[in-house]
């Protein structure tokens, strides 16, 4: 009797061992998760410059391309940049040095060496932050609104202005806080000197395209049909419909004029670490769709199934980043196994995953990142398929699927393939193509992860070509102030490349990405200074310029940074348009107008990005109809367009069935290509005569202004299209 008790109690003592191991593993297992989130390179004008983190290269910025902590951008003379993450969006001026000290799930953490920044932000969670570091202090946000940030090219001013929302300031000792409608002038580095100042309406050209911006997210129809989170869906209103599908809710169909077009073939593959091979595509709305969702084809054309909104989703999971929603193809000619050397001959061969494929992250990540990168990005999988898939390929460490029918390996025109050599020297993959048969592709196995294919240096610079002026040196080594200790600057690219063969030609996990940059001392961010200790400062003119009662209220909300109102979570300020700029020259006593080099005060009105689709001069009643227009218009030329890809197809199966020669399948194909391109200058026209008729019911209604609306809703300000 005595024996079975003791055999018991060693019994009881594993099992706890083990129950009080779980948690801990599991612990461990999810911080070795990368981030959930990146941010997106959403549009580039003029000259601006990329340089990856843990390269010393600097290239031409392409548009689509994740940019993530260590990363770093340059916008020359008359050059601008957005960027978008998450529900924020960053924007930037000209003459602006900008880089992520940190980019992860909690901490958006900026650093601006000099030039001008603008960040709107639309949501803030109770773990979030959201922080500004400049050469002499630390911006930190508070609130959801609308914040602009000027470093002057001394780097020994920062100006600050608050829209909308709050805002704390950190250094030299220091504390200050910004409330709404309010700027703050602080100069020096070690002591601040702060004024804090009231402002009025002073807008200039940054401002009124920044505004410009903001109302196109305002407007898009997307929101209605895909997460607010899923970064890159503004973009989907002028590329493309949608159309409810029967199984698949609402999908999206986007607009193209290239014959034979499939998913995740118009664009090229670079590294990123810690995720490893990403796709960049060439599209200027090619970012939700390829990082988010899943892609199915619906009566013969490709459609776009998307991560369901907040408030349809029963259990809401925020949209989890991937760096490409593809399996890869095996066989004898497309290795799934290609190592870390490469073969000469060998090419890589992908398809897009359909609604009911799991997707296997080839990075180290936990069963919950698994689990939650696969529910947030479609509707239609079953959690039990994903545990299982889960277990065969991380636990039983199988390469090749055979168990496992992915929804569109046998698609028509679903799989791409190219060389060893394009796919890792980020070159144009329509441009390198490699042929596939479709009986070996039906029959091939796949791999749910990538091939272990080691990258070079230009898999992490990608496509953009080398740059010709190379940003000023202090705008890219001036020290900052930071309130929080950022993470340690990535390593270089050959210490990368190390970890990368030691693992086999994969990514290496975030543990030992942390490790190798502890052991990397010298790489600790030399230009960080962190802020000392904080008292709350008192700014000059700020008791003449606050009112009692509005001090008193402000005071109020700021007293408690993390008490977050339940109104943050609103998608726009009250009033987006109407917002304040600048202060005039003489406010707050700011030295050369903040620092900042180009105002444009002397151009005349005329000349500066028309301003009138103001939300306080508009009728709400109007606008709606005039939306409602548009959408029906955008309906109808959707069903048009589907009927002529669904008569092309048929064609080309028909020339296909008759075995006709290569010459007569490529007048068909420029035959459809020329009606595809009519029929995108007919609608085009339509949507012009619709937005004129518009526009002059608008007049009628509205009083007549100095500046004249514009004769057709700003269109020209999407991004470029980039090869």
């Amino acid at each position: 009797m005595r024996k079975h008790l003791l055999n018991l109690a060693t019994l009881l003592s594993v099992a706890l061992a083990v129950a009080l191991a779980a948690p801990q593993r599991a612990a461990a297992d999810d911080d070795d998760d990368p981030p959930s989130r990146v941010a997106r390179l959403s549009y580039a004008h003029g000259t601006v410059s990329f340089n990856p983190g843990g390269t010393d290269d600097w290239v031409s910025a392409v548009v689509n391309r994740p940019i993530t902590t260590g990363d770093k951008l340059w916008t020359d003379n008359d050059a601008r940049a957005e960027l978008h993450l998450g529900s924020a969006a960053i924007r930037l001026s000209s003459n602006t040095g900008f880089s992520f000290l940190n980019l992860d799930d909690r901490m958006a953490q900026i650093r601006l060496t000099e030039g001008t920044l603008n960040v709107r932000v639309r949501r803030l969670e109770q773990d979030e932050s959201f922080e500004v570091d400049t050469p002499n202090l630390a911006f930190s946000i508070l609130r959801p609104g609308n914040y602009k940030i000027n470093v002057n090219e001394a780097g020994d001013s920062t100006f600050v202005v608050v829209r909308d929302g709050e805002g704390e300031v950190t250094g030299g000792g220091s504390a200050y806080a910004i409330h709404p409608r309010e700027t703050g002038t602080f100069t020096g580095i070690d002591q601040l000197d702060a004024d804090i100042q009231r402002f009025g309406d002073s807008d200039d050209d940054f401002d009124h395209w920044c505004g410009d911006r903001d109302r196109r997210e305002d407007r898009s129809q997307s929101s209605r049909y895909v997460s607010s989170d899923v970064i890159g869906y503004e973009d989907l209103d002028d590329n493309g419909g949608w159309r409810p599908v029967p199984e698949y809710g609402t999908v999206w169909f986007p607009h193209t004029v290239i014959v034979g077009w499939a998913p995740y073939r118009y664009g090229h593959w670079v590294w990123i670490s810690p995720w490893g091979w990403t796709w960049v595509d060439d599209a200027p709305w090619g970012f939700a769709p390829f990082h988010y969702g899943r892609w199915v084809v619906v009566g013969g054309v490709w459609g776009w199934v998307p991560c369901p909104p907040r408030a349809l989703a029963v259990a809401y999971v925020r949209p989890v980043y991937a760096p490409a929603l593809v399996a890869w193809v095996g066989g004898p000619h497309f290795s799934v196994g290609i190592g870390i050397g490469g073969g000469s001959g060998v090419g890589v061969a992908w398809f897009p995953l359909g609604p009911r494929d799991v997707y296997c992250p080839s990075y180290h990540v936990s069963r919950r990142y698994v689990q939650n990168v696969n529910i947030s990005n479609t509707t239609v999988i079953n959690q039990t398929n994903i545990t299982n898939v889960y277990n065969n390929v991380y636990v039983n460490k199988t390469v090749n699927v055979t168990n496992i029918r992915y929804q569109n390996q046998t698609a028509p025109n679903a799989v791409t393939a190219t060389s060893h050599q394009a796919f890792t020297s980020a070159q144009p993959v329509a441009r390198n193509m490699v042929r596939v048969d479709a009986r070996e592709v039906a029959s091939a196995p796949v791999a749910p992860l990538t091939p272990t294919v080691a990258p070079q240096q230009r898999s992490v610079l990608g496509a953009g070509a080398e740059v010709r002026v190379r940003p000023p040196a202090v705008a890219v080594s001036r020290p900052v102030v930071a309130k929080t200790a950022p993470p340690p600057a990535p390593v270089s690219f050959v210490k990368q490349q190390q970890a990368i063969q030691a693992n086999g030609g994969r990514p290496p996990a975030v543990s030992q990405i942390r490790q190798v940059q502890v052991e990397n001392t010298q790489q600790v961010r030399p230009n960080i200074k962190i802020a000392s200790p904080a008292q709350p400062g008192t700014p000059r003119n700020v008791r003449e310029n606050r009112s009692a009662g509005n001090m008193q209220n402000n005071q109020g909300n700021s007293q408690n940074n993390s008490n977050r109102p339940a109104s943050m979570n609103n998608s726009s300020p009250a009033n987006p348009s109407n917002r304040p700029g600048n202060p005039p020259a003489n406010a707050g006593n700011a030295p050369g107008n903040a620092g900042n080099p180009k105002v444009y005060n002397d151009r005349p009105p005329s000349s500066r990005p028309n301003n009138s689709y103001r939300s306080n001069e508009a009728n709400p009643q109007l606008d709606q109809r005039h939306l409602q227009q548009l959408e029906q218009l955008r309906q109808k030329q959707d069903q048009e367009r589907q009927r002529i890809e669904q008569k092309q197809i048929q064609e080309q199966q028909k020339t296909q069935q008759k075995n006709a020669e290569d010459a007569r399948r490529q007048q068909v194909e420029q035959r459809q290509q020329q009606q595809l391109q009519h029929l995108e200058q007919k609608h085009e026209q339509e949507q012009q005569k619709l937005q004129q008729r518009q526009q002059q019911e608008r007049q009628k209604q509205q009083p007549r202004q100095n500046e004249k609306p514009p004769s057709k809703l700003p269109k020209d300000d999407k991004p470029q299209h980039r090869g």
